[in-house]
């Protein structure tokens, strides 16, 4: 890589050395080729079915891939040789894009009810960065939607003039963007990375007359695109499939938003001072306190919850509802009564959409987890970010998906190992944006009972990795960007995020001086839910006496794991691909 400097008059000189082909890469290659020194298409073709497990690959399959490695490396046209060197299936391996760790088609059954499915959901989708004074923007929208994100969020408030509907992190200093402006973003972008249905749920801070106001933007907008319920409320939800390019709508109703504002302000005229966090509506301490879409942003002091009172003392004081807004609404947000385990009860006719902050969902399921099982197997669930969260961090996922809940809502502005894990959850099923569940969190025993999440299970299945060796910081990073006097010193750390009893993590030993570190170390993962389990990898630069630094990460989920020998591309903290850096593993389970 050069010369490091180590005082003003002497410098250190270093080789940038290519690492050979692994053992294992050698002795795949002598197999294959039965001990011959070029691989045809047709052994190729043996080595991706057997040795590989891919068994769906064809002999076209084979020819594909040797004709654009020859290409890559050697320019060779069609009409010159058609066989690999051993270095040349070495290259084969260790490309992402011919050879990664997992596939890139949807390949789940689309056609259950949403409540089915994981869902990937934005939290505030409109912030650049901090929930307190970030600008609000369509640019993180269309982001997120570029990502494969199927639900956003979007509050409305009326604008300076209350005559235009601004969409902003009310009552604090974010800057306003245009609903207008969302809505375009979200029509040209919505399929760009999936064709299975956008949800746009709405926080709703407007009069009757904005509302319809906002009924006509989405509809002049969004047109045919657009998903009407063929009645107010709906048996089952539809699937994705029924609802490819479709664009829903989820909010709580008019009427049911104007009595919780009605019974807002009733409650702040009588308790000023008081801490308005807490719904009224609910008869539970603050802590189990269920929030609806109207009181989802808790984060920015505010409650819009409704006594059980207020419907019959307040209904001649409400304005009337805006018919053509309601019509719109193809997902209901429920309104609470009695309780957090009422508000989980099953409905036999009817589904809808409940909303929990981190805290009341984690009170949840401590009380009632199997109940939550329950509930999300019909209806939809959605958590979002606790209100201390000013720096827009997220909370940990896992713990939702092993009950079940579809709509874990994140900021994905932000940066962290909670979004890197949200990230690696959906690039399952060809990064459609969809997961389905895993059949254990949708049965239900003769016995009428469901998944209980804290139940000890057996071990399922065994995953066995090695880490082979890595490449490509010299071209993703400047040479002195780890360390200014030698090479890197890189290590890597593999493990485990899924099931209390699977969560684990291990690491590799740290190679000195050397931008293509050879590790070759293989570590096993025993797995009682693999069905839910992450496989987590993060390489570091070892920094003694200081802070390690980050060399790259990437979640992936197990159970879409391809077996045999991967190239595993790596992404940086935010979530984007670097474009060189890669590491060479290989995945078997037992």
């Amino acid at each position: 890589m050069g010369s490091y400097s180590v005082c003003i008059c002497f410098k250190r000189k270093f080789r940038l050395t290519e690492a050979e082909p692994p053992t294992d890469v050698k002795e795949a290659f002598r197999r294959y080729t039965e001990g011959g020194t070029h691989m045809t298409a047709e052994q190729l073709l043996r080595f991706l079915v057997e040795g590989q497990n891919d068994v769906a690959a064809t002999i076209s399959d084979a020819e594909r891939i040797l004709e654009l490695v020859l290409h890559r490396r050697h320019h060779v046209t069609k009409f010159a040789r058609t066989t690999l060197t051993l270095d040349d299936f070495h290259h084969f391996l260790f490309s992402t894009d011919l050879n990664g760790p997992i596939g890139s088609q949807v390949h789940q059954d689309m056609s259950a009810p949403l409540s089915h499915y994981f869902i990937y959901t934005g939290h505030n989708s409109y912030l650049t960065g901090n929930q307190l004074n970030s600008n609000c923007s369509d640019v993180p929208i269309v982001k997120a939607l570029k990502r494969g994100v199927r639900m956003v969020e979007l509050d409305l408030w009326p604008g300076s003039t209350k005559e235009n509907v601004h969409v902003l992190h009310g009552r604090t200093l974010t800057t306003p963007v245009e609903l207008i402006k969302c809505l375009k973003s979200i029509k040209e972008h919505a399929f760009s990375a999936s064709p299975y249905p956008v949800i746009i749920t709405l926080e709703d801070h407007l009069t009757p007359d904005l509302q319809a106001k906002v009924a006509q933007m989405i509809s002049q907008t969004f047109g045919d695109m657009l998903f009407y319920p063929k009645s107010e409320s709906l048996p089952e939800f539809p699937s994705p499939e029924e609802l490819k390019y479709r664009v829903i709508i989820s909010t709580k109703p008019p009427k049911e938003y104007l009595e919780a504002k009605s019974s807002e302000d009733k409650v702040n005229n009588s308790q000023k001072g008081k801490d308005s966090d807490e719904d009224v509506s609910m008869k539970v301490p603050p802590d189990l306190t269920v929030d609806h879409e109207s009181n989802d942003k808790s984060d920015s002091g505010r409650s819009e919850g409704s006594s059980e009172n207020d419907e019959s003392n307040d209904e001649c004081d409400r304005p009337l509802e805006a018919p053509a807004y309601k019509h719109l609404i193809a997902i209901h947000a429920a309104k609470p009564s009695g309780g957090l385990k009422a508000s989980l009860k099953v409905e036999p006719n009817k589904v809808s959409r409940l909303s929990l902050n981190e805290q009341a969902f984690g009170k949840a399921i401590a009380y009632h987890r199997r109940d939550v099982v329950r509930f999300t197997q019909k209806n939809l669930l959605r958590v979002y970010p606790k209100a201390t969260r000013f720096n827009s961090s997220n909370y940990k996922p896992l713990i939702g998906w092993m009950h079940g809940v579809q709509l874990l809502a994140f900021n994905m502005q932000g940066h962290g190992r909670s979004l890197w894990l949200m990230h690696g959850m959906f690039r399952a099923n060809g990064g459609c944006g969809y997961v389905k569940k895993p059949d254990f969190l949708l049965n239900v025993s003769p016995h009428n009972q469901v998944f209980d999440p804290k139940a000890k299970l057996p071990v399922k299945k065994t995953l066995k990795v090695r880490v082979y060796l890595g490449d490509g910081w010299n071209f993703d990073f400047k040479k002195t960007h780890f360390d200014f006097y030698s090479p890197p010193d890189f290590y890597t750390r593999v493990g485990i995020a899924g099931a209390a009893a699977d969560k684990t993590m291990k690491e590799t030993k740290k190679k000195q001086n050397n931008w293509k570190p050879v590790w070759n170390e293989e570590f096993t993962f025993p797995l009682t839910v693999p069905e839910l389990a992450l496989l987590r990898i993060e390489v570091y630069e070892y920094n003694m006496p200081e802070k390690d630094m980050f060399a790259g990460q990437t979640c992936l989920p197990v159970w879409e794991l391809r077996q045999g020998i991967r190239a595993v591309p790596l992404f940086n903290r935010k979530g984007e691909m670097y474009s060189s850096v890669r590491l060479l593993m290989s995945f078997q389970f037992v």
